[in-house]
């Protein structure tokens, strides 16, 4: 059996789901009508965890495209990450998520402006009910 995407991508994810499901039982888990602490990634967790499986079964019983590794895409993410870190800091959130998408989707196989715009548009919309709505300190202006 070689590693191809989908199965690369369900091994990821079950990893993920494992590795937060064990951290939350380190947290009073509670019952379902009065919840603990470790309930609710508990719970994130073993959704995660059977999207994971499925995605293993599909990874193994319908196959897919081998899975590779793009070294120039790998640190084009890491530039955008990069990016954004250093812009937020020195300008504002708004100007480093914008510069993080467009670096980002460079990795990608096709590149569209136009779709960069909408993706920035969209986390920005995001961004900033989470400044109104949910109190959180972000310094998008």
């Amino acid at each position: 059996m070689t590693l191809n995407r989908s199965l690369a991508r369900g091994l990821f994810l079950a990893a993920v789901a494992l590795f937060f499901g064990l951290g939350a039982l380190r947290y009073p888990i509670g019952r379902m009508d009065h919840a603990g602490a470790g309930m609710f990634p508990l719970m994130i967790s073993i959704l995660l965890g059977l999207v994971a499986i499925s995605t293993i079964v599909r990874g193994i019983v319908a196959g897919g495209p081998g899975l590779e590794f793009k070294v120039k895409n790998i640190g084009l993410i890491l530039a955008a990450l990069s990016a954004f870190s250093l812009t937020s800091r020195f300008l504002n959130m708004s100007a480093g998520i914008v510069v993080m998408v467009f670096i980002a989707t460079a990795a990608g196989s096709n590149y569209s402006w136009k779709r960069n715009i909408v993706i920035s548009i969209g986390l920005l919309a995001i961004a900033f009910a989470f400044q109104k709505f949910l109190g959180l300190n972000l310094p998008l202006l």
